[in-house]
């Protein structure tokens, strides 16, 4: 999963794989069959641990609203972290990999769908916990969120430091009030 996160799905070699996995070639074939079977693998245990840990983290939470600002102003405050250079898995993949119709890229448009998903569950709950209008479509809403926490992962990878990424999330915040 290391490897893959740190040089992408194409960078990755088979021989950066091996090194990493402390394995022999013929190993790593019989354990996954090739590198496409080892990243799907590996991208969606990252998914399950991420979306699993984020959903413990919306259910334990006071009120929605309370999980997302806090998901999203923890999230700046990475900025400058070995984390934040590193970027999400997920939105990594779904970058490199786009709309190439294969099994890896189909995996990465899952996972962000997923994150979309975890996203409606939350505006829904904040809509009935009345902190974000319930006129306002659940739906676009977590695209939103998905396309902010994106944009604010991309900037994080880029550089971008705290005050900068705080100020962004504030205002990805404010909208949905």
């Amino acid at each position: 999963m290391q490897v893959f996160w740190a040089r992408g799905y194409d960078s990755a070699s088979t021989r950066d794989l091996l090194e990493a996995m402390q394995l022999s070639r013929s190993s790593l074939y019989q354990a996954f069959g090739s590198k496409e079977q080892l990243f799907l693998e590996a991208l969606r245990c990252y998914r399950e641990n991420l979306i699993g840990r984020l959903h413990r983290q919306l259910e334990a939470s006071p009120s929605a609203m309370v999980f997302l600002e806090g998901l999203f102003r923890d999230t700046a405050r990475d900025a400058g972290s070995d984390r934040a250079a590193i970027g999400c898995l997920i939105f990594n993949s779904a970058s490199e990999l786009g709309q190439r119709g294969d099994l890896p890229s189909r995996e990465a448009s899952e996972s962000v769908g997923a994150i979309t998903e975890l996203f409606h569950q939350a505006v829904v709950r904040a809509q009935a916990e009345g902190d974000i209008d319930p006129q306002c479509d659940a739906r676009s809403l977590a695209t939103y969120l998905t396309l902010g926490m994106a944009g604010l992962r991309t900037l994080l990878k880029s550089g971008a430091d705290a005050g900068e990424a705080t100020r962004a999330v504030e205002l990805v915040l404010a909208t949905l009030r």
